[in-house]
């Protein structure tokens, strides 16, 4: 089963995702600049939210795995001496040739653990410690050698969010998984222009004699309605947690705690300065038996205008337009369609449900989800 995840989020001015100058992340689309913000910023707002981590089954993504096991280690009691190579030796492991770090104690490449891994990391150190029995003897160990005791990553458990996401490693410590989730970046349906906010700040101490700023400086910005696109494989999300306990059960709650996520959760760039949390105009999610994947991001190849209805009320009739005419055209096999917007206005998509509240919705797609398992 392919579920496939539409939004249309409409923002004041932020900026949400930034480039190397600071500035909002654009780019050129049907000839025309846009606002963009990138599927990694996205999948990081989701994954590091307080809502997804409600379900207790995120990972860790760092370089910092040695000091996450030495804490465990010392912990556990393992004497400082055998903590401090064990540390230095785990540098080496998140890489093809094993090579220690001496710049520091973390990993050359970064990856996302389970608490499995970690706990899996932790014992084989300890098997290590007691197997040497004195330092001299553990310090000839090194990091290719020591990857042979860190067994059954094919079987150990992983994460929703590796499980979602995928993770791609060089190291037969862990496994690596398929992505059960593909994301794209968010574009603006309409051309934007990037503008400047220049702010002082007064300082409360001034005297009646003194004038000017305590400081002055100015940050970019703009403002833009976002189309987001996600396409959610189920077969590979069950085959990627089919380790976990209780995989289905897991599943079956992951499924609706993710897109509510994606409904709830916005990229946390500059939200202190501008507060642009906001909630779609326009959700539409799709089941299909046949996993034949469709972006409606065309819709907005002539982009969207203020002009008449607004921009969010133009880009709703866009997309309802489009689907109607992908529909028609390739005719592609849709078990299911629901669709909630509040300004869709007489807009009408000639398949699917118009679901009146995102409650609804959510029990909408647990429903598949149980069909889907029967």
């Amino acid at each position: 089963m392919l579920l496939e995840i539409h939004m249309l989020k409409n923002y004041p001015p932020v900026n949400l995702n930034r480039d190397d100058s600071g500035a909002p992340k654009t780019c050129y689309f049907g000839g025309s600049q846009r606002g963009r913000v990138s599927s990694q910023c996205l999948k990081r707002s989701w994954r590091t939210s307080e809502l997804f981590r409600q379900l207790g089954s995120v990972g860790v993504r760092t370089r910092r795995m040695p000091e996450q096991v030495a804490e465990r280690l010392r912990e556990q009691g393992v004497g400082e001496e055998f903590v401090e190579r064990a540390q230095q030796m785990l540098t080496g492991i998140a890489n093809k040739d094993g090579k220690e770090n001496a710049k520091g104690n973390y990993t050359e490449q970064i990856v996302i653990y389970s608490p499995e891994d970690i706990e899996r990391l932790t014992t084989a150190v300890q098997d290590a410690v007691a197997e040497d029995g004195d330092i001299k003897k553990f310090k000839t160990r090194k990091a290719k050698d020591f990857a042979k005791l860190v067994d059954g990553a094919q079987t150990r458990p992983i994460t929703a969010d590796i499980a979602l996401f995928g993770r791609m490693v060089t190291s037969e410590c862990f496994r690596d998984v398929d992505a059960a989730m593909q994301v794209a970046h968010a574009i603006s349906t309409h051309t934007v222009s990037r503008e400047s906010d220049y702010f002082t700040a007064v300082d409360d101490l001034l005297r009646d004699d003194e004038v000017g700023a305590g400081m002055m400086g100015d940050v970019d910005f703009n403002s833009c309605c976002y189309y987001e696109y996600a396409a959610l494989d189920v077969d590979q999300l069950r085959e990627n947690l089919k380790d976990m306990p209780d995989c289905d059960a897991l599943v079956d709650k992951l499924v609706p705690a993710l897109i509510r996520t994606m409904v709830m959760t916005n990229p946390s760039g500059k939200q202190n300065t501008f507060a642009g949390q906001v909630f779609p105009a326009l959700i539409l999610i799709e089941c299909k038996r046949d996993k034949i994947p469709l972006s409606y991001v065309n819709a907005y190849e002539d982009p969207a205008t203020a002009y008449g209805k607004g921009i969010v009320a133009n880009s709703i009739q866009k997309l309802v337009d489009h689907v109607n005419l992908m529909d028609q055209t390739y005719a592609l096999a849709i078990d299911h369609r629901v669709w909630l917007a509040p300004k869709s206005g007489d807009s009408v998509l000639e398949q699917g449900e118009k679901i009146a509240s995102f409650p609804a919705m959510l029990n909408a797609v647990s429903e598949w989800m149980k069909e889907d398992r029967t």
